[in-house]
């Protein structure tokens, strides 16, 4: 049911042991960090009809952006079968897979390490800004969330793609506490 192809295999092994090297570096927990790593994107190989079929089944709510882009299913669909196909049940890594792909406000620290770890991976192909993200990403955790989210925005609505809400609320959210630090 939720089987990864070749590139998302790669890709997630990638996310793993990144999420392992920011766990180190930054003092969070390694084994919740691989092991979310290794779980973010079990949902990401599913059709868009069958993820929100399963949220319908599983009664997970689905948003009208996410019905019009059911790839941003894969994040809750898979903090679910996280929980209950693979009997997770620490709670931080099933958050931490629930917001990995638009982030969320009060983001825990494993949060961050997936979010960030799912975006600077080995085999990501290179984006604007990507060498200096993975140095910040090690550097300075907080300031690189918001970079990728600065530059995530930036790049949905240079496309006029819609943007999903809670992506728009967490970028504001730490763009505030920002503002905030610096004063």
């Amino acid at each position: 049911m939720t089987e990864l192809d070749k590139e998302r295999y790669e890709h997630t092994l990638g996310v793993m042991y990144t999420a392992a090297s920011l766990a180190m570096c930054h003092g969070e927990d390694i084994d919740k960090a691989l092991l979310a790593g290794l779980l973010h994107d079990c949902a990401k190989c599913l059709s868009g009809d069958t993820k929100i079929k399963l949220c319908k089944k599983y009664h997970l709510s689905v948003s009208d952006v996410e019905r019009s882009n059911p790839s941003l299913l894969h994040a809750k669909l898979g903090a679910f079968l996280a929980a209950r196909k693979y009997h997770v049940k620490d709670k931080d890594i099933i958050n931490a897979i629930a917001s990995h792909t638009t982030g969320c406000p009060h983001m825990s620290l494993l949060d961050k390490i997936i979010y960030i770890a799912d975006y600077i991976e080995p085999g990501r192909k290179e984006l604007p800004n990507m060498e200096e993200v993975r140095k910040l990403a090690f550097m300075d955790i907080d300031d690189c969330l918001y970079r990728i989210l600065e530059d995530s925005l930036e790049y949905l609505n240079s496309r006029d793609i819609s943007v999903d809400p809670m992506t728009e609320k967490t970028y504001l959210y730490y763009k505030k506490k920002r503002e905030e630090g610096e004063e």
